[in-house]
């Protein structure tokens, strides 16, 4: 795998969005449309009769039919129904939802599901993996230029789908080290704060997670370059992630992922151990 710059996308723990054409998600929505089409007219509707029948308008079946837009459960559900197609319409739910996040979502989730162990240090905010509903959508909130409504519960819903990794078998082993301002920075503000700090506790308490704290009064600090994420996969590559700004890429070149896994190893040691950072957290969390 070589190393990879990305235009501005959201992934790891920033706020972007791709803007660049995603042919990858285009294809899905093409076939879901012809999938469509064919159903409709072995039924022999026309495109505003199926949109009556499901409570559609004929322009968003045709958007849908041309791939133009991406076909919601609901719609997909209606149109089997009607349709008599035996599940083929609703059976692409899942497919048509992935196609809905941007596509260095769905690159950096794929790697995440083949890694054996997953390190990542986060320095503004709280890392993705660990990230509430209300926490994400604070963050990506507060993008600018800003996201529309339905983009936000998009990147959203992309993140916490991210986060079913830690109910895989065998789960990989998790390190994560927390800047202290990324428990302090109250996004979203108190409650949505106090609920994150919860989070952070719950996942702390598991056995393949370790969660630390790099307190801020640390005179000596090996991640002052910025946060980074480094993942060791399954046949034994390791890759890293890093993200800034409107630039977020994927690092597999061999010097810059031994730099990338010295200064890891240095901010673990400098932080305080998992029992500390917990306690630390709770702590916190009464302060909140």
């Amino acid at each position: 795998m070589g190393v990879t710059g990305q235009g501005p996308q959201q992934s790891g723990d920033g706020m972007e969005s791709c803007s660049a054409d995603d042919e990858e998600s285009a294809a899905v929505l093409r076939t879901v449309g012809r999938i469509l089409k064919t159903c409709r007219e072995r039924k022999g509707l026309t495109q505003a009769e199926l949109g009556a029948a499901i409570g559609y308008s004929e322009e968003q079946v045709s958007s849908v039919q041309r791939g133009r837009r991406a076909p919601s459960a609901k719609f997909l559900d209606a149109a089997d129904q009607v349709l008599d197609a035996g599940g083929l319409l609703a059976g692409l739910k899942k497919e048509v939802e992935e196609a809905r996040y941007p596509k260095k979502v769905r690159d950096l989730a794929k790697l995440e599901g083949e890694a054996n162990e997953i390190c990542a240090y986060a320095n503004s905010v709280v890392h993705g993996l660990l990230q509430t509903p209300e926490y994400a959508r604070a963050l990506f909130s507060m993008r600018r230029p800003p996201f529309s409504k339905d983009e936000v519960e998009h990147l959203v819903a992309a993140r916490m789908a991210r986060q079913e990794i830690f109910d895989h078998q065998p789960a990989p082993v998790f390190g994560f080290v927390q800047e202290e301002v990324t428990l302090r920075r109250p996004l979203g503000g108190r409650m949505v704060m106090r609920k994150q700090l919860e989070r952070l506790l719950e996942v702390g308490q598991r056995r393949n997670v370790e969660v630390q704290v790099m307190p801020t009064d640390r005179e000596d600090h090996a991640g002052l370059a910025g946060s980074l994420q480094l993942l060791r996969l399954k046949e034994g590559d390791t890759v890293g992630h890093n993200e800034v700004q409107l630039t977020s890429r994927l690092i597999s070149g061999p010097k810059e992922i031994q730099i990338h896994e010295i200064r890891y190893g240095i901010i673990r040691a400098q932080a305080l151990t998992p029992r500390e950072s917990l306690a630390f957290i709770e702590k916190v969390l009464g302060e909140t």
